[in-house]
């Protein structure tokens, strides 16, 4: 059977708290949904921080290590830390948790984008928090910056450490900007390349997005790749789907969608992963454990990091 590597994002940036009770925002809750993810079958755990009283986005790497060690003693789930945070953080408080802790994965967007979030005011009403509403309102003016050199300047910072990255493509011209980093030797292969679709400003969720993301893929790097997808919305579950059966890897949990199904919010990120993992498991495929995933990526090991356990 193939094995099928699962990545669950924990609780990410373009939710606020109020949109739903269920979504991690203090350190114990993180550690506790990333471990229930990880029991439920996720070999990486995809991490961002928030502030424990407000629930804003954080890359204080002091929030970080109120719960990386909790995850890291209690499960053997590959931890991968974003250097994306939120487009309202500076490159250097992006990148610092990364630095600090050096984690197997680090995640990496391949370009600035357009990233709207505003449209969720068209579902959401109430909010807790006075950031949260003007934080989406805004979005309609707001362009997530990862220029070259801010990309450059993260894969050189994480050189020496042994980091490898989740690279993050958005759109097929993504795809093309990671082929010359590869060529500058700025990154390895494999890349493990994970394929978003469904953000306002980036690539669709129709089978054709899927199927085009794929085959430029295959034809930039060949052999020296492995392909993960993620679908934001109510399209996580079908772009995952679709991708597994054309030979991807998946990435699901509540930063990319908070629903468990039609009009019911998800209970927890370990809901999201037993649901892909009956999908694959119904299509005759395995689920990779957190050391078989770390030989297909080629990840240092977890006592190559700074997270201790």
């Amino acid at each position: 059977m193939r094995k099928v590597i699962v990545t669950c994002a924990v609780t990410g940036s373009i939710h606020t708290p109020s949109m739903s009770a269920n979504l991690p925002v203090t350190p114990a809750q993180i550690a506790a949904s990333a471990i229930e993810a990880a029991r439920a079958g996720a070999a990486i755990v995809h991490l961002h921080a928030r502030m424990p009283d407000s629930g804003r986005p954080t890359q204080n790497p002091d929030i970080y290590r109120e719960f990386l060690p909790v995850i890291a003693g209690s499960c053997d789930a590959i931890i991968n830390i974003t250097t994306g945070g939120a487009p309202t953080l500076t490159l250097e408080e992006r990148l610092s948790p990364t630095l600090e802790f050096q984690p197997e994965i680090a995640s990496l967007n391949m370009g600035s984008m357009n990233f709207g979030m505003y449209e969720m005011l068209g579902r959401f009403k109430s909010f807790e928090h006075d950031w949260e509403r003007p934080y989406l309102e805004n979005s309609d003016d707001l362009v997530f910056r990862n220029t070259f050199r801010d990309i450059a300047h993260i894969l050189q910072s994480c050189s020496e450490s042994g980091t490898r990255f989740e690279i993050e493509c958005y759109d097929i011209g993504h795809l093309y900007t990671a082929a010359h980093f590869l060529d500058r030797g700025l990154l390895k292969a494999p890349l493990f390349i994970q394929s978003a679709f469904g953000i306002r400003g980036g690539i669709g969720t129709h089978p054709e997005d899927v199927l085009m993301m794929r085959r430029t893929a295959d034809r930039l790097f060949g052999s020296d790749y492995v392909w993960s997808v993620l679908g934001t919305g109510r399209s996580q579950m079908s772009v995952a789907t679709m991708a597994a059966a054309f030979g991807g890897n998946v990435r699901v949990g509540l930063e990319d969608s908070l629903w468990g199904e039609p009009g019911r919010l998800a209970h927890s990120n370990a809901e999201h992963v037993r649901r892909i993992r009956t999908i694959l498991e119904a299509l005759s495929m395995e689920i990779a454990t957190p050391d078989e995933t770390r030989e297909m990526l080629k990840l240092k090991g977890h006592a190559a990091t700074r997270i201790p356990r």
